[in-house]
C-alpha cells in the first residue's frame, strides 16, 4: 500500500466508511511475502509513493499471477503489469479469474492493470509525443503508465519531424505541458526539436524502430544522448516505463 491508500484508508476508517479493524489488518502486513520464486517488497509503496510494479517479460503466466494475487492480499489497491504480450496476459487473466480478481489488458502498450484508477493528483499536464505510429507500443506504455501512477495524460502521435508543419501545430500543447515525454526511433530528431520549444523538462525514449544502421535504436539513443537542446534527459530504448515514471515524479513535485 503507498501513501497516499494508507491516508485515504485512515481517513475513510476516521468517517466511519470503513471498520478500524481493516486499518489494522494493512499495518499488520509483513514487510515481504517469500513466495519462493519471488520476495515482494510489500512496504515500497510506503517507502518510494509507488508500490511494486510487476515486469511480466521472463516470468510465467502462474509467477505473474501469484505475485499479483499476493500484492492484492497485502492491502494493495492496485497493481500494474508491464510487457505483457497478448497470450500470456490470457492466461494470467484466468488465473486471476479464478480467484475473482480481474484484470485489464492493453495490447498496444502492452500492460495489465487490477484494481481501479488512481484519480489525477499530479500538478500539470504530462504531454506523450510521438515521431510515428510504429512508436505507438512504447509511446502507449508511456501514456498508460503516467495515468497509473495519477497523472493528466495529452497524446499527440504521429507528428516526427518527416512532416514538420504537424509537430509545430502541437506548438500550444507543447507550451503548456509540465513534462514531456518524447518517442523516436529512426534518427531520433524529434526529442531536440521539442525541446526547443518547451520550457519544461524533457524526458527522451529512444525506440528500436529503423531499418539496418540504427541498429535496433542505438542510433536514436545516441542522437538523444547528443542533443544539443537544453533540459533532454535520455532513458534507455524503448523503456516508455521509465520515462513515464521519471515524469510522474517530475509532476508530483511542489
Amino acid at each position: 500500500m503507498d501513501a497516499a491508500d494508507a491516508k485515504l484508508l485512515a481517513e475513510r476508517v476516521a468517517a466511519g466508511e470503513v471498520p478500524p479493524d481493516e486499518l489494522a489488518r494493512a499495518l499488520q502486513v509483513p514487510p515481504v511475502t517469500d513466495l519462493g520464486f519471488a520476495t515482494v517488497d510489500n512496504q515500497r509503496g510506503a517507502r518510494t509513493g509507488t508500490s511494486e510494479i510487476i515486469y511480466g517479460a521472463g516470468k510465467t503466466k502462474e509467477q505473474i499471477a501469484g505475485i499479483v494475487t499476493s500484492m492484492l492480499e497485502a492491502c494493495q489497491r492496485r497493481v500494474l503489469v508491464t510487457r505483457l504480450d497478448g497470450e500470456k496476459a490470457a492466461g494470467v487473466s484466468e488465473l486471476l479469474a479464478a480467484a475473482g480478481i480481474v484484470m485489464e489488458y492493453d495490447p498496444v502498450a502492452r500492460l495489465g492493470m487490477v484494481g481501479d484508477a488512481k484519480d489525477p493528483d499530479g500538478l500539470g499536464t504530462v504531454l506523450v509525443i510521438c515521431a510515428g505510429t510504429s512508436d505507438l507500443p512504447v509511446a502507449e506504455e508511456a501514456a498508460r503508465t503516467l495515468e497509473y501512477l495519477g497523472n493528466h495524460v495529452d497524446r499527440a502521435y504521429d507528428v516526427g519531424v518527416a512532416g514538420i508543419h504537424r509537430l509545430l501545430a502541437c506548438e500550444k500543447r507543447i507550451r503548456d505541458a509540465r513534462v514531456i515525454v518524447a518517442v523516436a526511433g529512426m534518427e531520433g530528431a524529434l526529442a531536440s526539436v521539442v525541446a526547443g520549444l518547451a520550457s519544461c523538462p524533457v524526458i527522451a525514449v529512444p525506440t528500436s524502430v529503423g531499418y539496418g544502421a540504427s541498429l535496433g535504436g542505438v542510433a536514436a539513443l545516441l542522437a538523444m544522448l547528443n542533443s544539443c537542446a537544453n533540459g533532454v534527459s535520455v532513458v534507455n530504448i524503448d523503456n516508455g516505463f521509465g520515462a513515464a515514471y521519471q515524469a510522474s515524479l517530475i509532476n508530483h513535485m511542489k
